[in-house]
């Protein structure tokens, strides 16, 4: 299984009202110190993939902002807010309240996938 196909099984098993940070996706991927990898992936999904991407956040509780993304900050930030998750009048979100803290995962399901880190599609 390719790295993205495997960063987007984890990002699927984020619920609603939850985020994960980039790095958090990375080492639940099996993948430290990948962060921007998963930023990568995740600007890739297409609407088919059924992939919450807008569940994922930088580590200073933030959406990352980005000009590439037509406008998709703003629908990143109404997305979260019709799941609940409220943001600061900074623009931040509650790392200590809203993420993500698999209680279930196991690591272990990856190996099972057949990952291979050198290959991204």
């Amino acid at each position: 299984m390719s790295a993205y196909k495997v960063i987007y099984a984890v990002v699927r098993q984020i619920p609603a009202g939850r985020v994960a940070t980039y790095g958090q996706v990375a080492e639940l991927a099996n993948m430290p110190g990948q962060a921007r990898l998963v930023g990568y992936a995740l600007y890739r999904v297409t609407h088919d993939l059924e992939v919450p991407w807008h569940r994922v956040i930088n580590a200073k509780g933030e959406i990352s902002q980005s000009p590439l993304r037509h406008g998709d900050d703003h629908l990143q930030r109404d997305l979260l807010e019709q799941e609940g998750i409220e943001f600061s009048s900074a623009g931040k979100i509650s790392l200590q309240t809203y993420r993500w803290k698999p209680s279930r995962w196991k690591p272990e399901l990856l190996t099972a996938l057949s990952f291979e880190p050198n290959s991204n599609a």
